[in-house]
């Protein structure tokens, strides 16, 4: 398949992430925004007479019109209309969760496979400067302790705060410690919604390394930070102010028997971090290059979320059965 100079594209579903996928496009030079599409045709109008460009109703409509679209709408709909979309050659980002069950992640990896498309999931945090300088200095995590915490957001509560929320860290932890994980116990509440919007859960992996992971969404404040130790060394990154400290045991000894500590401590100008995601769909659709988050990845991703949903029931039921709730 003949890549144009031109690519074309689209966006899926035009709420407010869909909104802001379009925009990026819409800015980009080597890309044509060709359309919108939203089940909402007033709101995909409003958002296309401000991007430029023509609004549809169905997506079924941009068959032989484009080369790439975004896919933005609800999670459940990810893998019907995912896998149309790849049926008719199209290649896609699908903002995470990649599906909502493994299966389905399956399926829209084998559709892309079997036509030779990009197929790349939206885990935003993977194209952030903090990361990066996480990846760079992270060789052998032994122990991780991330916390998401976040303002309740009505539109997020069609999936439980792992789906919303706590699936990012699983995914930015998966990559990094890069070892099957073995082990989940989690334990939650909801709060303000009918599913959880607070979760804790801990993650063994066959490497040895254990993840502690805290995320919430009915919060007053906003945090996100991760602490990563390891052999001689201890990493603590601050995603929302994007500042890195590491810290390794140095040469010679501050004390008698302690070591002298060596600190690096990095910051980082705000980056645009969808707009780098975009960026590196567009480059690995030209290039015919892997995404730095492939579909496997973002299966991957949706698994561990499942087990923890999963302990997550086992820990409703004790709760129901002593009479707790």
């Amino acid at each position: 398949m003949t890549v144009p100079e031109k690519l074309r594209v689209a966006v899926v579903g035009v709420g407010h992430f869909g909104r802001l996928h379009g925009e990026k496009y819409a800015a980009m030079e080597d890309v044509e925004l060709v359309a919108v599409v939203d089940q909402d045709l007033a709101r995909g109008k409003e958002v296309a007479a401000a991007l430029g460009c023509p609004a549809l109703q169905d997506y079924r409509q941009l068959a032989g019109q484009i080369d790439a679209a975004s896919l933005t709408v609800p999670t459940n709909l990810h893998h019907q209309v995912g896998h149309e979309l790849l049926e008719m050659g199209i290649h896609l980002l699908v903002e995470k969760p990649i599906t909502e069950t493994v299966e389905s992640a399956n399926n829209l990896i084998a559709a892309a496979e079997a036509r030779g498309l990009t197929l790349q999931v939206g885990h935003l945090e993977r194209f952030s400067p903090a990361y990066f300088a996480l990846a760079e200095r992270v060789s052998k995590p032994l122990f991780i302790e991330a916390n998401r915490i976040a303002a309740f957001r009505p539109r997020a509560t069609d999936v439980n705060v792992v789906l919303d929320l706590m699936i990012h860290d699983i995914d930015l932890i998966m990559a990094l410690v890069q070892s099957p994980l073995i082990s989940v116990d989690a334990v939650g509440a909801a709060v303000v919604s009918e599913r959880e919007d607070i979760v804790s859960a801990r993650l063994g992996f066959a490497s040895g390394c254990a993840a502690n992971l805290t995320a919430s969404r009915v919060s007053l404040k906003t945090e996100r930070s991760m602490r990563i130790f390891q052999p001689d060394a201890y990493l603590v990154a601050d995603l929302a102010q994007r500042k890195v400290t590491f810290r390794r045991k140095g040469d010679g000894e501050m004390f008698p028997g302690i070591p002298n500590i060596e600190t690096e401590e990095f910051s980082f100008e705000e980056a645009d971090a969808l707009a780098n995601e975009i960026a590196a769909f567009i480059g690995c659709v030209r290039r015919r290059e892997t995404p730095a988050v492939t579909g496997e990845a973002g299966r991957d991703a949706v698994q561990a979320a499942l087990k923890i949903t999963d302990s997550l029931q086992a820990h409703r039921r004790l709760l129901e059965q002593s009479g707790v709730i």
